[in-house]
Formats: structure tokens, C-alpha cells, sequence
């Protein structure tokens, strides 16, 4: 069940369906109400986010300066400058970047692998240090996002492959204590993303079908993972993630925020119209 479903591309003024046009003009179009014809295609029951990227920009100014501290606590005489940082995001896992990067200082592949996870066990303390005292902050608009889904009775996880010893930290700091229902870590599964084990797991503990879930991710790993466990994904690009290729999401912006700020009801509207394209097929 896999079916790209209807696509649509928000910018800054955004479009939908690949036509230009205003925002008031989209947001209409978006919002429509369906046609009696589409009554049977499920309800948005829950949305599950991705945390790095998604909930906060963490990458640049939050992972990278604690991976370089790490080095520095290990003696290691390695900087990732933004750039460089950037292109290592390819490789999916802390320990598997620095254990890539190792290899290509000329470490061996073993070396490489018990110095990576050394190195990663000091970076995520470091990591969790930042986000206990306050220091990330949620993307614009994604407070303002989650309140609509709370209002709407939508439910609400998290689907990461990053380690809890953070990621639990970071959620309630962002959203509160009480606001998440599940919370999927990397403390949970053994593949990363763009495996969609993580989604699959979410979805089993929330008892929901796909047909009845959204993601909501920034990079095109994540976009993956989530169309793979079969949900129809809203993808909030980041400054490290806007080129990628997001064929298959139901919705690309570029934020929360904006113009016509991403609400519950549009992603009901996105979400209905996405699996009304792709359930016709799989009939």
C-alpha cells in the first residue's frame, strides 16, 4: 500500500498540485470539502513525528557542537564545521556517522566502530546536558500546530530512532509532560531510519491502522521510513533538508509557520485527500 497518493508542495507563497498561486487561493483549495463520493476513506486519528529536524532544528546548532565536544573529551583532533556536518546526515545514526568519519581519518573498520561508541556515549550525555537546561527551542509555529491536534482529539507520538536518554527530555520541554501519548526511541528497535520499523512499532502500540495516522518528518531518510510502514507523510524541511527528494509526501513546506500556518485541519484535509487517491487503488 504504497500509492504516492495526492502530493502537494507548500512554500513561501506555496502551492498545491505544482500550481502557483496565493496562499488564500491554496489554503482553499486544500480545505475543500471532500465529495460524497469520498465518505468511506478513513479519519486522522494520529500523527507521529519525527523529533530531530521536526520538532526543533537540533542538527546544526545542538548535535553538531556536542559530537565536536565529544571529540574534544576524547582527545580526538576532529570539527564538524555545517557544512561538513551536513553531508554526514546522509548516514543515518550518531555512532554510525563518527564511526564513518573514523574510517575515512584511516581508522580501521573495528577500531573505528569501539571508538564511535565511546565517543557517541559522551556526545549523547553532552546532547542530553544542552536539552535538560533548556537550551533547544521548538520550531516556529509547532506549539501553536500540536495545540490544534490536541483540540481536535487527534492523538499524539513519536516515532525516533534517536536515544531516549535525550529524546524523552527534549519532547517534554517542547510540548510538555502530559501532551505525547507514545513515545518510540532507538532505545526500541535495532534498525534506523529509513527502516520504518520505528513507525511500525508506534503504530502497533497506538492500536491504529495506517490508513488512520500522518507522519510528520523534515528529511527525505525519515520521508522513507514512513512511507514504507505505509503512512501518508507530511514532510517541514530544515535548511540541511529543503533539496532533498520528497517524492511520495502528501504535503513539503518549509515550516510550521508562515503564511497559512500548517494546521489540524489541514492535515485532516491532506491526509483524506492523500488516502482517497491511494485506497482506489489497492481495491
Amino acid at each position: 500500500m504504497r500509492g504516492p497518493g495526492a502530493r502537494f508542495r507548500m512554500t513561501e507563497p506555496f502551492s498545491t498540485g505544482g500550481r502557483s498561486g496565493s496562499g488564500e487561493q491554496a489554503h482553499d483549495e486544500l480545505l475543500k470539502a471532500p465529495q460524497a463520493s469520498d465518505v468511506s476513506c478513513p479519519s486522522l486519528k494520529a500523527v507521529i513525528f519525527d523529533v530531530d529536524g521536526t520538532l526543533a532544528d537540533t542538527e546544526r546548532h545542538g548535535h553538531r557542537p556536542a559530537f565536536n565536544a565529544a571529540f574534544a573529551a576524547h582527545g580526538l583532533d576532529i570539527s564538524w564545521d555545517e557544512e561538513e556536518y551536513g553531508c554526514l546526515l546522509k548516514t543515518p545514526g550518531g555512532r554510525q556517522r563518527i564511526a564513518t568519519d573514523l574510517a575515512s581519518r584511516g581508522y580501521s573498520a573495528a577500531e573505528a566502530e569501539i571508538l564511535a561508541a565511546q565517543v557517541h556515549r559522551t556526545k549523547t550525555q553532552l546532547f542530553r546536558e544542552t536539552v535538560i537546561a533548556g537550551a533547544v527551542r521548538p520550531r516556529p509555529g509547532l506549539v501553536d500546530f500540536v495545540a490544534s491536534l490536541t483540540e481536535a482529539d487527534i492523538r499524539i507520538a513519536v516515532a525516533t530512532t534517536g536515544r531516549r536518554a535525550w529524546v524523552a527530555p527534549l519532547v517534554h520541554h517542547l510540548l510538555g509532560e502530559e501532551t505525547v501519548e507514545l513515545m518510540v526511541t532507538g532505545d526500541d528497535v535495532s534498525r534506523l531510519k529509513p527502516d520504518p520499523e520505528v513507525y511500525v512499532q508506534a503504530l502497533n502500540r497506538l492500536e491504529v491502522t495506517p490508513e488512520s495516522a500522518l507522519a510528520v518528518e523534515d528529511s527525505q531518510l525519515g520521508l522513507q521510513a514512513a512511507i514504507d510502514a505505509n503512512l501518508a507523510t507530511v514532510v517541514v524541511t530544515t535548511t540541511y533538508t529543503t533539496d532533498q527528494d520528497f517524492a511520495g509526501a502528501a504535503l513539503v513546506r518549509p515550516g510550521y509557520d508562515g503564511q497559512v500556518p500548517l494546521t489540524a485541519a489541514a492535515c485532516q484535509q491532506v491526509h483524506h485527500r492523500w488516502w482517497s487517491a491511494s485506497l482506489p487503488k489497492h481495491r
